[in-house]
């Protein structure tokens, strides 16, 4: 492809070079192949330009960088934004792409909403697809891990992919950090969603108001124009989510005990799941959620709202609805005890998050709900002492433990949490600190592990100090169950 096409497209010159072939894009200089476009950037800890000249000698053709740039030997496609430059150039690079494309964002929630959304779309025959922090879900139940929005390139080849395969609906997660760098954009958009705000990723935001305008960028501009937003109506921020929407001129699928589209009339927590009475297009059904908490009735409506904003059918959608499957690491039963005591990991890691976490399982606790979580180093430290008094107030016996500590000392993070606490006992050591859990619950009691769900390891140090150990909360706690909680 000629880069002068890309660059038209993108509405950038290319000047004389643009009838240079592009044979595709790199942001790491060391990636850098003949016919290539450079996406240079500025980030906090290292600034892309420095590599131009590496990038250029490596074959780069053009290069996006910021105006104030020095580029030899190759186009530059200056743009003051070059993030987003770079990203619809891209995307006018990796063709096909998946017919049906949804997103989702919030602080907590999108893992299971687009996961859910994909095993809506499968069940009402469609051949779908998720991308997000367990990686990429493909129709066969396939998962290749990654980060909760990789990099535009890899994000756009993914797609490309996956439309190669036959895949013809996505959902993926759209996170603060990817919508701010412009990570996610590009291909059309049919619908995007919204599910909650709490506080999360101070440590990158400037504060609450920044951090929901980064989510909003959703709506201001990476959904179709014409397209649809999704949005949960029983959060603190859901009416400012659907001003945004509705600035924008987008249509609103609203969902919850206050939603147009999806109305939750009544929830009734059982032994395995959850009696639901919805109201839609004026009509009353009852579903039966094989799921357990009241936020995991918010993922799923959310995910049928998704599927119903991009044409799916009701009738099917509720169908498939009562058949979902749990998503790993989301309030999934890792192990029963001898004593009978279930034991659940969750990926909860703001206080918001095990908070509803707690509030999930407490319907089904008949004596103690046991609590085992830490705080990730270098992240948002404002956060670590509201987990500490929240897992007190909504828990009988809290035992704080490490979970990611990487650059930090351990053993601050935890005096941090436990100045939250008055009762919460500390271990320091992850496994230590759930076999314990697992050795005091007794019958009618319930094990929540929370902060890592499905991760696989534990990161330890920085820079190029990091180590990731092997560590899986759902292994660890089966091995710990297996012997009483004795290792």
């Amino acid at each position: 492809m000629k880069l002068s096409a890309l660059a038209e497209a993108a509405g950038l010159d290319a000047g004389s070079a643009g009838e240079a072939d592009v044979t595709g894009f790199a942001i790491d200089h060391r990636k850098v192949a003949p016919g290539n476009i450079f996406g240079a950037f500025q980030g906090a800890a290292v600034n892309g330009e420095d590599f131009i000249p590496a990038a250029v000698s490596g074959g780069a053709v053009a290069v996006v960088a910021r105006p104030e740039a020095t580029v030899e030997g190759a186009a530059h496609l200056a743009d003051p934004v070059p993030r987003r430059a770079f990203a619809r150039l891209a995307a006018q690079f990796f063709r096909p792409v998946p017919g049906t494309v949804v997103a989702v964002t919030g602080t907590n929630g999108k893992t299971s909403t687009v996961e859910m959304t994909r095993q809506i779309w499968r069940m009402c025959g469609e051949r779908a697809a998720s991308i997000g922090t367990l990686g990429v879900t493909t129709p066969d139940e396939s998962v290749s891990t990654g980060l909760t929005t990789p990099d535009i390139v890899t994000f756009l080849s993914n797609m490309t992919g996956l439309a190669r395969e036959g895949v013809t609906h996505v959902a993926y997660e759209a996170s603060s950090h990817g919508l701010s760098q412009y990570r996610n954009e590009g291909l059309p958009v049919a619908a995007g969603a919204f599910t909650n705000l709490s506080r999360d990723h101070l440590d990158y935001h400037a504060g609450m108001e920044d951090y929901f305008a980064a989510k909003m960028r959703l709506f201001a501009e990476v959904v179709d124009a014409g397209g649809a937003a999704v949005i949960w109506t029983d959060d603190a921020w859901s009416d400012r989510a659907v001003e945004a929407a509705r600035a924008r001129g987008l249509r609103l699928v609203t969902v919850g005990q206050q939603g147009d589209a999806i109305r939750l009339l009544s929830r009734n927590p059982g032994q395995l799941g959850q009696d639901l009475e919805i109201e839609i297009g004026g009509m009353r059904k009852s579903i039966m959620l094989p799921l357990i908490g009241a936020y995991q009735v918010a993922n799923a409506l959310v995910a049928a709202g998704l599927v119903l904003a991009t044409g799916g059918e009701p009738a099917r959608i509720f169908d498939a609805v009562a058949r979902l499957q749990p998503v790993r690491g989301r309030l999934e039963r890792a192990a029963i005890t001898a004593s009978g005591a279930p034991v659940y990991v969750d990926y909860a890691h703001t206080a918001e998050a095990l908070g509803a976490a707690m509030e999930a399982l407490r319907p089904h606790v008949e004596h103690r709900l046991i609590t085992v979580f830490g705080a990730g180093g270098d992240r948002d430290q404002g956060k670590r002492r509201d987990m500490g008094e929240v897992a007190e107030a909504k828990s009988d016996l809290v035992i704080v433990t490490d979970d990611n500590p990487r650059g930090e000392d351990p053993a601050r993070i935890r005096k941090m949490i436990i100045e939250g606490t008055t009762r919460a006992r500390e271990i320091g050591d992850r496994r230590e600190a759930i076999a314990a859990a697992i050795a005091a619950a007794g019958k009618g009691d319930i094990v929540l592990i929370a902060g890592k769900g499905h991760e696989q390891g534990q990161i330890v140090g920085r820079g190029s100090e990091m180590r990731v150990l092997p560590f899986d909360d759902v292994t660890v706690a089966r091995e710990c169950a297996a012997t009483g909680g004795h290792d």
